[in-house]
């Protein structure tokens, strides 16, 4: 990975910070995307220290549930990097009372499945001038049950945060699924990925006493965050996976993912959905005409 660009997204803490270190250790330019905060700096430090790579791991500070900041990221880092090999979307969240984006949408919308959309689109150009070039995103086993509900994805009529957050990672799935088609062709591949179920502090932050108590004790019996980035790095790095693309990992193999993922018709209305509030999309690639 020597020469490599990596953006990877939610690296304060679990996963993110794991595939982070991970990614550095392999020689990789590591652009860790993060809110700033106290937080944030003491993480940038572990990374930099587990990986002994300090000068290779640069921060962009950038709140995911603010479009305006996602694209306000997308400038700073166009305007110091001439390449991205990687961009792994791995930032996500699972609120246990409903809240609202700077944005005025509903959070966990707004960071798993716009963000991710909008952070892809507006970087697609970088992509495709750096290919051969990976776009992975995170999505979860959660995802493997779920339905779109399209009248109430924001969780207006009823909120459940368990089944919003997977509603959210199955759209996640659909629109790393049109990525892949829209990109055929130019080299950069789009695959999805379960991570396990790792202890995170996900769906923790904002719930009650009881439920945090509960979690904290399912917790002892979770995967390790340096276990779950085990399938981040290997769709990052792998040759055996660089002309994969629109499939769905666990476990670091090619799995079964929900049917809904592939569906054409729900992944149009969802793109559509995505195009509207976000204000950007690509373009299929041309088809090719045989001679």
């Amino acid at each position: 990975m020597k020469g490599k660009v990596c953006i990877v997204t939610g690296t304060s803490a679990g996963i993110g910070k794991a595939t982070s270190i991970g990614l550095a250790k392999l020689d990789a330019t590591v652009v860790a995307v993060m809110r700033d905060s106290q937080k944030s700096s003491a993480a940038l430090e572990e990374i930099k220290t587990k990986s002994g790579k300090a000068d290779s791991v640069i921060h962009l500070a950038a709140d995911l549930s603010s479009q305006k900041s996602i694209r306000d990221l997308v400038k700073e880092f166009t305007s110091r990097f001439d390449r991205l090999d990687v961009l792994l979307n791995n930032a996500g969240v699972s609120q246990f009372h409903r809240s609202l984006s700077p944005d005025g949408i509903e959070m966990t919308f707004a960071v798993n499945v716009l963000a991710p959309f909008l952070l892809t689109t507006l970087l697609t150009d970088k992509l495709k001038s750096s290919a051969p070039s990976r776009i992975v995103n995170v999505s979860s086993a959660a995802s493997n049950n779920a339905e779109i509900d399209f009248d109430d994805l924001q969780g207006e009529k009823k909120y459940g945060s368990f089944r919003i957050y997977e509603q959210s990672k199955l759209c996640l799935n659909l629109i790393t699924v049109e990525f892949s088609r829209r990109l055929e062709g130019t080299r950069v591949t789009a695959n999805f990925l379960h991570p396990g179920v790792i202890r995170t502090e996900l769906g923790t932050r904002d719930a009650n006493l009881i439920f945090k108590a509960i979690a904290a004790l399912v917790k002892l019996f979770m995967a390790s965050p340096e276990k779950g980035s085990r399938t981040s790095i290997y769709l990052s790095t792998s040759p055996d996976v660089e002309s994969v693309t629109g499939k769905y990992f666990a476990n670091q193999k090619q799995v079964a993912a929900n049917p809904i993922s592939f569906d054409v018709a729900t992944t149009k209305r969802l793109w559509e959905v995505c195009e509207k509030m976000t204000g950007v999309s690509i373009s299929p690639q041309p088809a090719k005409v045989m001679s």
